[in-house]
């Protein structure tokens, strides 16, 4: 059973950076393809990125394209969400995941699901 914790989240003013973490214990991320997703307040959970197991492609939304990547280091068991030049519509709970199907776009395509970290972008 693969548990994953994310951190890194915080208060950030627009124009700013953030770069989140999400680490596994009880298994390897190594064979996972891991992703990244965010829910804002009266929203519904939303694809961010994802990352195949690899680490050698990535897909993103269009909304953060460009201003996010999602590096991942299998030695550390970690998958980061780098997100640079944040906007107030960037704020959400942002959650990792992880899965087994490139690209994982849709919540059914993971497994396991870490807690949620809050990202609160102001303007």
């Amino acid at each position: 059973q693969v548990q994953l914790v994310e951190s890194g989240g915080g208060l950030v003013q627009a124009g700013g950076s953030l770069r989140l973490s999400c680490a596994a214990s009880g298994g390897t991320l190594g064979s996972h393809v891991m992703g990244w997703f965010r829910q804002a307040p009266g929203k519904a959970r939303e694809f961010v990125a994802t990352i195949n197991w690899r680490g050698s492609r990535t897909y993103y939304a269009d909304s953060v394209k460009g201003r996010f990547t999602i590096p991942r280091d299998n030695t550390k068991n970690t998958v980061y969400l780098q997100m640079n030049s944040l906007k107030p519509e960037d704020t959400a709970v942002y959650y990792c995941a992880a899965g087994g199907r490139y690209p994982g776009i849709g919540s059914g395509d993971y497994e396991y699901w870490g807690q949620g970290t809050q990202v609160t972008v102001s303007s």
